[in-house]
């Protein structure tokens, strides 16, 4: 047999690795960042156009390179970091397998200009595809400045997997929170398409979470803190109050690294057992320091997962200290000791008569409800008289006869009646049985079709307020509800960005109470937390599902015979009333047969 085992070309085993790497434009930008933060460098700046698409340039001040060693880093392992095996577990840096710069040159166009302090002039250097296209001596300051353009030129399939702008923009805003929160010594700046969307001046971890998340994160903040022989842990967490469904604002550093870690997570959850609903999650930037070798970084290509010697032991100084937090700062209940007696009132006092005589008229025959009693009495007549329970029942019944096959069991000659059936449920009487409505469901399908005709067609009935209603919302929340606004102006809901961090609310759809605002507007966030489509249809279809899915009645809402007549005469009004607008039942019919069958 023929040997069959070759050794890969050095193009096709760079563009291998550059697949673990690289995965999209954000990765780029996090390992050119972490490259900026070894070098030194106390101001980085990043720049992006297209998403990263066409270029993504990072600008230090750091300690720079001299002209060999601005050749030698874009080979496959070259690094300053470590020398021998043993290092990968005493290491303090961000980068150290060498991989980084090799992957992302061989997948694009680089143009990199550095500047040493023992060197008079500066690099320059172009590469393509791992070609070194260009290399001459060029005026410049101590530091570095690298480009990478036209990402994935020559790996066309997997440019095509990359996502929309939106959604990419998204993931490198998200490497750059991780950077800069790790980093608040460091004055980062961060531009988007020549509009400038972070400028974070040097500071400490409480202002510069403040400076990125929105000035009312502040209030929301409790410090953390504990020190230990096996692990030093600072930083904050949200109070309880503030939890979300998503998991936005989770942020944990082990010696300045960013880390994915469910196992770290749950003891927080763990903490916070009793105090937010189930369901939340709650919001935390937590910076551990642990000896580097007591841990291993050198996991996964990204660098995002780590392995301690123990685990558990960090798992319960971890919930320990979040749970003396929250009860020091007074946020979960605690017996006060240290209550001030003096402002107790005094028992004495109980039993003592009032200082002088209070007069009270009081009309001992006065009847609230006598003037309103025939009025009462004639709405309930007119909703129970039999006139209008022939009109609900017609109703019902043309709007079920398009619907499924029971048109002629629906033509019963008597009364009707609906009722709710565990605070979930709409049985309504058929002639062949019964029809059982899930009223979630059925009003999420009643609200979608309606906002799809207000989005495309026609536009909503707003309400204009009294006075706006600000909702104070991060950067990149406040970019993701911009990015729909011209679907939510056409369903009612008209607002203006403020300071890039609120939205000021001037009208509403006629539905929704102010006092509910706030919370549809965060529970859209949070159904869009993922990915946002490439087309207006699609956006609208999402809107439409995510308003829908947050302003519908919930199961275990009790609901008024009105209710239940709008939600059951509303369902068989839709288009398409069997499934709700995420492909559930909304509706299930039990014959007579079937209620013979369950006597057998």
């Amino acid at each position: 047999m023929s040997d069959i085992i070759k050794l890969l070309p050095d193009h096709v085993a760079n563009q291998i690795a550059a697949g673990e790497v690289v995965q999209r434009p954000s990765s780029v930008v996090k390992e050119l960042l972490e490259n900026s933060i070894d070098s030194g460098a106390n101001k980085i700046s990043l720049l992006i156009k297209e998403a990263g698409r066409t270029l993504i340039q990072v600008v230090d001040n750091g300690s720079g390179m001299s002209q060999k060693d601005a050749i030698i880093c874009f080979e496959r392992h070259s690094t300053s970091k470590i020398t021998n095996a043993a290092d990968l577990f005493n290491l303090s840096t961000k980068g150290f397998r060498g991989e980084a710069l090799a992957s992302i040159a061989a997948i694009s166009h680089t143009e990199l200009i550095t500047k040493d302090e023992a060197s008079d002039i500066g690099t320059f250097i172009r590469i393509e595809g791992n070609n070194i296209i260009q290399n001459k001596s060029i005026v410049s300051n101590i530091g570095s400045s690298i480009s990478v353009k036209n990402l994935f030129y020559n790996v066309p399939a997997r440019r095509n997997f990359l996502k929309s702008d939106n959604v990419e923009v998204r993931h490198i805003i998200n490497e750059f929170h991780r950077v800069a929160l790790a980093h608040p010594e460091i004055h980062f700046e961060f531009d988007n398409n020549d509009s400038q969307l972070f400028s974070l001046p040097t500071s400490n971890i409480r202002q510069r979470i403040v400076n990125i998340f929105g000035s009312k994160s502040n209030e929301k903040l409790v410090p953390v803190e504990e020190d230990t022989e096996v692990l030093k842990l600072s930083g904050f967490i949200f109070k309880p109050e503030f939890s979300k469904k998503s998991r936005g604002e989770q942020f944990f550093f082990v010696n300045n690294r960013y880390i994915k870690s469910p196992y770290l997570n749950h003891a927080v959850n763990s903490a916070f057992e009793g105090l937010i609903n189930i369901g939340y999650n709650a919001s935390y930037f937590l910076f551990l320091e642990v000896e580097p070798k007591r841990i291993d970084i050198n996991i996964h290509p990204t660098k995002t997962e780590i392995k301690f010697d123990d685990d558990h032991t960090i798992y319960a100084i971890l919930r320990s200290a979040i749970k003396h937090s929250l009860g020091q700062f007074n946020i979960s209940p605690i017996l006060d000791f240290d209550r001030d007696k003096n402002l107790d009132i005094p028992y004495k006092y109980a039993s003592m008569a009032p200082n002088g005589n209070i007069d009270v008229d009081v009309n001992p025959s006065y009847n609230p409800f006598e003037n309103n009693k025939n009025e009462f009495n004639l709405r309930a007549n007119d909703l129970n008289s039999p006139k209008n329970e022939e009109l609900v029942y017609s109703s019902l019944s043309e709007n079920l006869d398009s619907q499924f096959d029971i048109t002629d069991s629906l033509k019963d000659d008597s009364k009707p009646t609906v009722f709710q059936l565990s605070n979930k449920y709409l049985v309504n009487k058929i002639k062949s049985g019964l029809v059982i409505i899930n009223q979630n469901r059925a009003h999420q399908r009643i609200l979608y079709e309606n906002f799809l005709k207000y989005i495309t067609v026609q536009g909503n009935e707003s309400q204009k307020l009294l006075y706006p209603v600000d909702i104070h919302m991060s950067i990149k929340e406040i970019a993701i509800i911009d990015n729909f606004k011209t679907q939510l102006n056409n369903s009612g809901f008209l607002f203006k960005i403020v300071n890039n961090e609120t939205l000021s609310f001037s009208s509403l759809p006629a539905s929704i109470e102010e006092s509910n605002l706030e919370l549809i507007i965060r529970q859209l966030l949070d159904n869009i937390s993922n990915e946002i489509p490439d087309d207006n249809f699609s956006q609208t279809d999402m809107i439409s599902k995510s308003l829908a899915k947050s302003m519908s009645i919930k199961n275990g809402q009790k609901l008024n015979s009105n209710e239940m007549e709008y939600i059951v005469n509303g369902l068989f009004a839709c288009k398409e009333p069997n499934i709700s607008p995420f492909n559930k039942r909304t509706y299930i019919t039990l014959t007579s047969q079937d209620l013979d069958n369950k006597f057998n």
